[in-house]
């Protein structure tokens, strides 16, 4: 919850206005209603997890200074001015999210974000942001990075991080390690989610002798039970108290398998006890393989001291890092057109495979250190393959495409090259039709189609038989790839198609370069436009027998009865 602080009228304009926007997410302290407004932020400061404070920034220092205890625990605290100009980050930038709270404030209240963590001034990630726990000397390897100096990464499992300046050798050391250890001087642990522990239970197993099974485990094989990053068990287990309950209180989920999966899991030591209860020959270890890894506990009981039998097993696992493809659409080239989610992955990558000209609209939000792989035209195939090549490797890596990356671009062909071996997240993004329909008005107000003209990977019979469907169906239809200098007769034919079946006067748009600065639009004509106009930049959007021309703008009305025009 966001508590959300004011004292005077105009503060109260602004908070309003926030609460308007985030009903389920805040709540509202005025200063006012309470024993003044110190009353209020130690109220808010206890009953929240972020605070945003709608007063002098002197202020609010003054007011929270005797509440901070840690910086783990404290809340997030964002000050705005009353006049609603600046969104400062005051207290826990990383671990009370602060810095993104004052993102997402301006952005709501239209005010500047003030963000002045280190890290985050100079584009480099927090080692505390990069998502996992984090041991050791945080300040000082971070004061390194900031200094320049050379800090070595040393994995000792490989994990997809977003992109650090990492050196093969320095004087600082950032370890990646699922093991027990203690970190040196001049030394960070990263805890990567790396470990799985495989758990079978009998009807009513005690909590404690399943949380003191797996956390002794963990202990005698030397791992580190924050890189645990589940339990898992057989699907008649998923509700056993014992487990449910030993999961909540490492603070990891329940990962449940049919019996008929985990049967068919190879493992070293089956047992007829299982397959008798529950179907499998075995649960702890075939649940802790299901999705393969490396086994370093095998099964194991539990130990009780009152002399009766075990009720529980487990055994554990090691899983590699999946490495991370995002296929990101970056929408038809204005930035605001980019979507927040777009620009969250652009600076997760470590790396970028892209084509050259998409990669220069966006290089300034990569953040430093990035690996950049570009490459010309035509080459579509080749950075699908290697984008999935990366991600193979272990990075995090984002394959960008225009308008979004699953229409006509590079989503189709990537995942025809990844495997189950990797992690695909799909960005969203508006494609060229969407922005030039906005451009346009509304010509997809009801059902329309998109049509690509480019013979190069498609026959042309193939194509002219798409055509001919959406014409006879009376669809709204988008030309995508409609003239080159080397294909300038497929438009004039894919037109005269759709005359076949359609008045001379339906409108048709035209836009170029949608949303860009540089863009043009024109409404007219079957019979008027001239294929002149259009090129590889252009999208052709053609009406059905209800698109009408009204004051200048193109509109498909979203019945199938068109109302009386206006007069």
């Amino acid at each position: 919850m966001i508590g959300l602080i004011s004292a005077t009228a105009a503060g109260a304009a602004a908070r309003d206005r926030l609460a308007a926007a985030w009903p389920d997410r805040t709540r509202v302290y005025d200063g006012r209603a309470y024993d003044g407004v110190g009353d209020a932020v130690r109220r808010a400061f206890a009953e929240c997890e972020q605070l945003v404070c709608f007063l002098a920034t002197g202020a609010v220092v003054r007011l929270v200074a005797p509440l901070l205890s840690d910086k783990a625990s404290d809340p997030g605290v964002v000050c705005v001015d009353e006049a609603g100009r600046f969104a400062v980050s005051l207290v826990g930038g990383h671990e009370g999210g602060a810095n993104e709270l004052a993102l997402a404030v301006g952005g709501l209240l239209g005010a500047e974000p003030v963000v002045t963590t280190a890290t985050d001034a100079v584009g480099i990630p927090g080692l505390d942001t990069l998502g996992l726990p984090v041991e050791g000397d945080v300040a000082g390897v971070t004061r390194a990075l900031l200094d320049g100096e050379p800090v070595a990464l040393a994995a000792e499992t490989p994990w997809p991080l977003p992109p650090v300046p990492f050196a093969e050798r320095g004087a600082y050391t950032v370890r990646l390690t699922d093991r027990a250890v203690e970190p040196d001087a001049r030394e960070v642990l990263l805890r990567p989610p790396s470990l799985v522990v495989g758990v079978g239970a009998s009807k009513g197993a005690p909590v404690n002798e399943v949380l003191a099974l797996v956390e002794g485990a963990l202990r005698d094989a030397g791992l580190s039970v924050r890189s645990l990053a589940e339990l898992a068990t057989v699907d008649a287990k998923r509700d056993e108290p014992g487990i449910v309950e030993a999961a909540a209180r490492l603070g990891v989920p329940v990962v449940t398998y049919s019996a008929e999966e985990l049967a068919g899991v190879e493992v070293p030591n089956p047992s007829d006890a299982p397959l008798a209860a529950v179907g499998t020959p075995s649960v702890a270890e075939a649940s802790a393989l299901a999705r393969g890894g490396e086994l370093l506990v095998p099964k194991r009981k539990s130990q009780r001291t009152d002399g009766q039998p075990a009720m529980a097993t487990c055994a554990v696992v090691r899983r590699p890092g999946r490495g991370r493809l995002a296929v990101v659409g970056l929408g038809p080239g204005a930035r605001d057109l980019l979507t927040p989610r777009a620009k969250a992955e652009l600076e997760r990558a470590a790396v970028l495979v892209g084509l050259d000209q998409y990669v220069d609209q966006i290089r300034d939000l990569l953040r430093p250190g990035t690996r950049i792989l570009e490459s010309g035209l035509g080459a579509e195939e080749e950075r699908a393959r290697t984008a999935v090549e990366e991600a193979r490797r272990g990075q995090a890596v984002a394959l960008i495409g225009s308008g979004d990356a699953g229409v006509y671009a590079m989503a189709s062909p990537a995942l025809a090259e990844a495997s189950d071996d990797i992690d695909v997240v799909g960005v969203p993004g508006v494609t060229a039709a969407l922005a030039a329909g906005a451009i346009l008005g509304a010509p997809l107000g009801h059902d329309h189609v998109s049509i690509s003209l480019s013979d190069l990977h498609t026959p042309w019979e193939v194509i002219e038989r798409r055509v001919r469907a959406a014409a006879e169906a009376d669809i709204v239809v988008t030309f995508y790839n409609p003239r080159s200098r080397g294909r300038d007769w497929q438009l004039p034919k894919a037109l005269s198609i759709l005359a076949e079946h359609r008045e001379p006067t339906t409108p048709v748009g035209v836009v170029r370069n949608a949303s860009r600065p540089d863009g043009t639009s024109r409404l007219t004509t079957l019979a008027e436009l001239d294929p002149a106009w259009v090129d590889m930049m252009t999208v052709v959007t053609v009406g059905n027998t209800a698109t009408r021309d009204i004051a200048g703008r193109m509109v498909t009305p979203r019945g199938y009865r068109w109302q009386e025009e206006p007069k």
